[in-house]
């Protein structure tokens, strides 16, 4: 598996939507698992991104699946970073 980085902003619609429905945030991680992924980690953030989330993807293809399905939605924009561990990093130096 590989590890991703999601960085999410809530477009208006999106916003409204967590307002009527804090649950929804649930809801779409359970999405994500059955698009192929699980979401390890995830905090809501304060600054250019509403939400940062840790997601472990068997590859870069599920990834952008995930990516354009939710981003279809237009109620958020997201960015997604594969996140290479700095040991195999090192290692590939």
């Amino acid at each position: 598996m590989s590890t991703f980085i999601m960085l999410s902003r809530l477009t208006p619609e999106g916003v409204q939507t967590i307002k009527n429905n804090p649950q929804r945030i649930k809801e779409v991680n359970n999405e994500i698992e059955q698009l192929g992924a699980e979401v390890k980690a995830q905090w809501a953030t304060l600054g250019q991104f509403d939400f940062v989330n840790v997601i472990e993807a068997p590859d870069e293809q599920t990834m952008a699946r995930i990516s354009l399905e939710l981003g279809s939605r237009g109620t958020a924009k997201y960015e997604s970073l594969p996140a290479i561990p700095v040991d195999d990093f090192i290692s590939a130096l």
